[in-house]
């Protein structure tokens, strides 16, 4: 892998890690394409994702800060009797709330090896129907929350979701361990379909992602150290920080976007991307050449 091609896809995981357009879904088309994928491919993605962990950090550090103390602060009255589950405040209750989300992938976790493996084969219909996908949970989420500004109900705040609200949530994080399924598209959408407001939404999902994104690297590290795998370390810390410049910016529009209830744009893309996935996905298989071949030529 060379310099530009970390820098090209740190710009595409950043981008897409936050847009709800899939960023493992973008990378393993662009790893596809210019016959990156595989083994390398894999550590390359698990480095990017890292390094779009330090934008989230940097544009959410108070609320961020203020789990942080109100975690420890948990844990004190955890060990010393004083916890009760209805005096909780909302910092509180949101930290359990994120637990709880996080629960339901560890049932998804015994199947992410062919999660793994829709990225790394040399198929991509299955990146395309995932497209589709996320396409249509954003369409559902965004009719959602319209109808709940419609009908007048007081939508919910990261600080007052149920335990059903955030294993919904979860659910819908677990399914998007498929590249081609946007995580924070799910999770939003989710989060819109229990009824959370849309700016809400947002902060929830992108700082439940933080824990996610760490265990899944963790993981992948894991599962990367039996093989032999050569890269170069100084394009993988180019791509890394690329990305976290990227993720930033992202991080911004999407605000913008959702405020301004611009939202629906990204499932507009997710629907024509998938479609046309699939057709040059049908193409590779019907005339047995693939796209990274003729881009070779």
């Amino acid at each position: 892998m060379t310099i530009i091609e970390a820098v090209i896809q740190g710009v595409i995981q950043g981008a897409t890690e936050f847009l709800p357009v899939s960023s493992s879904g973008h990378l393993s088309l662009f790893q596809h394409f210019t016959g990156l994928s595989g083994e390398t491919a894999v550590l390359t993605t698990v480095t990017l994702h890292i390094g779009t962990l330090f934008a989230v950090i940097i544009a959410f550090y108070k609320k961020i800060g203020a789990l942080i103390r109100e975690f420890f602060s948990m844990m004190k009255d955890i060990f010393t009797g004083k916890f009760k589950w209805s005096a909780m405040n909302g910092d509180r209750r949101m930290i359990i709330m994120i637990v709880i989300s996080i629960l339901p992938l560890f049932a998804f976790y015994y199947f992410r090896h062919y999660f793994t493996a829709v990225s790394t084969d040399n198929d991509i219909i299955g990146e395309g129907i995932c497209f589709l996908y996320t396409s249509a949970i954003l369409i559902i989420g965004s009719r959602c929350s319209k109808k709940y500004e419609l009908t007048g109900r007081s939508l919910k705040t990261s600080q007052n979701l149920t335990v059903p609200d955030a294993l919904i949530i979860g659910c819908f994080q677990g399914v998007a361990l498929l590249p081609g399924v946007s995580r924070s598209g799910s999770t939003i959408a989710g989060a819109q379909i229990c009824g959370m407001k849309r700016e809400e939404s947002v902060e929830y999902s992108f700082i439940l992602g933080i824990p996610v994104i760490l265990a899944g690297a963790l993981s992948e590290f894991m599962d990367l150290g039996a093989e032999s795998v050569t890269v170069d370390v100084l394009p993988l810390i180019i791509g890394a920080v690329t990305a976290a410049v990227s993720g930033y910016f992202a991080i911004i529009l999407i605000r913008w976007l959702m405020k301004s209830d611009r939202f629906g744009i990204f499932a507009v893309y997710t629907l024509i991307l998938g479609i046309a996935v699939i057709g040059v996905g049908i193409y590779e298989h019907v005339t047995g050449t693939f796209i990274s071949e003729l881009l070779m030529k």
